[in-house]
């Protein structure tokens, strides 16, 4: 399958592959978790270097919503909402089988205070303010996606709520750090390493 082909379909509603499933385990903030995984969805083999990177460094709020947008099969909401109790996490994709996934992922790491919702971008969650959103976006889908994500965020957030993504280190230009200043009038860079760089705004 073509580079692009294979990544598009990550963000497909209803990936064409025949799923084959695998269980993985890993370490994150200090905590174990498993995950289920499958064919058609980002990263199946391993909690991708990116998705790590966000982990390690996210700032969750003390309690309120956290939104997990583009989730996949669930490990930053998942870890976020096992993190702290307090929060409550809804985790959001277009992906039917990545839905699947994380709502699977959740029960199998005995996380509660979480809401797995299918659809596009913000459209599951358009009625809810989040006092922080966390993103390991598509970037294969382009940056219209990236845009909508970033200006959307706005509309979606509380005062002094954070928007957090985390995005390769080749794609982080002035242009990318505009959108973010532009959308919500600030930007700095969270966290660097393995080829990834988290970008964090504020809303002020």
């Amino acid at each position: 399958m073509p580079k692009s082909a294979e990544f598009s379909h990550y963000f497909a509603e209803r990936p064409s592959s025949k799923p084959r499933f695998r269980l993985i385990y890993t370490q994150l903030r200090g905590m174990q978790f498993r995950f289920v995984t499958a064919s058609g969805v980002f990263s199946k083999k391993r909690v991708d270097l990116g998705t790590k990177l966000l982990i390690e460094s996210m700032i969750l709020p003390d309690e309120g919503y956290v939104l997990d947008i583009g989730c996949g099969y669930g490990a930053i909401g998942i870890v976020a909402a096992a993190l702290n109790p307090k929060l409550f996490v809804f985790m959001v994709d277009v992906n039917e089988r990545a839905v699947k996934l994380a709502k699977k992922n959740a029960e199998l790491n005995g996380v509660k205070n979480i809401e797995v919702r299918r659809g596009h971008l913000y459209e599951p969650v358009k009625d809810i303010a989040f006092n922080c959103i966390l993103s390991n976006p598509p970037v294969s889908a382009g940056i219209k996606v990236l845009r909508e994500i970033i200006f959307e965020a706005p509309r979606h957030m509380v005062n002094k709520a954070t928007l957090q993504m985390v995005l390769r280190s080749k794609i982080v230009d002035k242009r990318l750090i505009g959108i973010f200043e532009e959308a919500l009038g600030n930007c700095t860079i969270l966290a660097r390493g393995s080829g990834y760089r988290v970008l964090m705004a504020e809303k002020k």
